[in-house]
C-alpha cells in the first residue's frame, strides 16, 4: 500500500518557487502495479523518490506498508572503488539477504563478465545501470520502485529483464515510470497522471492512457 497524505514538492530556483508535486492525497491498494505517468518535469523521478524516502517533501508524507525498493537501477550509491562484487555483498549485509546468494544471482543476471570483479568506477553507464538492476531483483521487496531501467541494454537483455521483473510482480507491488506505453501496459494494471502539479489516480490502467495522451495532446498545440 501506498498512501499520500497532503504531499507537496516545491524548488526554488533563481528565487522563484517551482511547486512539482501539489497537496496530492490518493492511495494505491496493495500489491498493485501503478503506472506513472506525466510529461517531462511533471515531477515523476521526484516522487518516486520520495516513496523511497532518498528526498523528503516540502510538506505532507507518504506512508508505505512492506520493505520498499529504492529506485531500481539507481546507481547512484555504490561506492567508486568497489568492485561490483564487493558492493553487491555490502548491499546483501545491508539488507540481510546471503551475501553468496545474492552475488551469484547478479554475476548472472548482469552478465558482466570479468568486469563484475572490477571497480565500480570503471563501469560504463550501461554496466551500471545492469549491475544496479540485477542486485534490486536479486532482493525480495514488497514494493519495487522503477524509474526506466528496463530500457537499458540490448533486446535480449530488455526482454529478461522484463520477464524477471514480471515475475517479481506476482508477489508485490510496483510503482513503475516510463515513457514507453507499451511497458507500463506490460507492467502496470493502474495509473497515476501527474499534471500540472496534480495527481490523478486511475483504478484502470487504459483510463491513465488516456489522460496521459491527453496531456501530451495538449502541450503539442501549445
Amino acid at each position: 500500500m501506498i498512501r499520500f497524505e497532503n504531499l507537496t514538492k516545491e524548488y526554488v530556483t533563481d528565487g522563484k518557487v517551482k511547486t512539482v508535486v501539489r497537496d496530492l492525497s490518493l492511495t494505491v491498494p496493495t500489491g498493485r502495479s501503478v503506472g506513472l505517468l506525466g510529461r517531462n518535469g511533471a515531477g515523476k523521478s521526484t516522487l518516486l523518490r520520495m516513496v523511497s524516502g532518498a528526498t523528503k517533501p516540502t510538506s505532507g508524507r507518504v506512508v508505505t506498508t512492506g520493505n520498499v525498493s529504492w529506485p531500481v537501477g539507481f546507481a547512484g550509491s555504490f561506492h567508486p572503488d568497489l568492485t561490483g562484487l564487493q558492493n553487491c555483498r555490502f548491499i546483501a549485509r545491508i539488507y540481510g539477504v546471503d551475501t553468496d546468494e545474492l552475488a551469484a544471482f547478479v554475476e548472472e543476471f548482469a552478465n558482466l563478465g570479468m568486469s563484475f570483479r572490477l571497480p565500480f568506477r570503471t563501469y560504463s553507464s550501461g554496466m551500471r545501470s545492469r549491475l544496479a538492476f540485477g542486485i534490486s531483483m536479486g532482493i525480495q521487496f514488497d514494493l519495487y520502485l522503477v524509474d526506466e531501467i528496463t530500457a537499458v541494454g540490448d533486446a535480449a537483455f530488455r526482454e529478461r529483464s522484463d520477464k524477471l521483473f514480471k515475475a517479481r510482480l506476482r508477489n508485490a507491488g510496483a510503482m513503475v515510470c516510463s515513457h514507453a506505453i507499451p511497458q507500463i501496459r506490460l507492467l502496470c494494471d493502474c495509473g497515476i497522471v501527474l499534471d500540472e502539479g496534480y495527481g490523478y489516480y486511475y483504478e484502470y490502467l487504459e483510463d491513465a492512457i488516456d489522460h496521459h495522451r491527453d496531456v501530451m495532446d495538449r502541450l503539442s498545440r501549445r
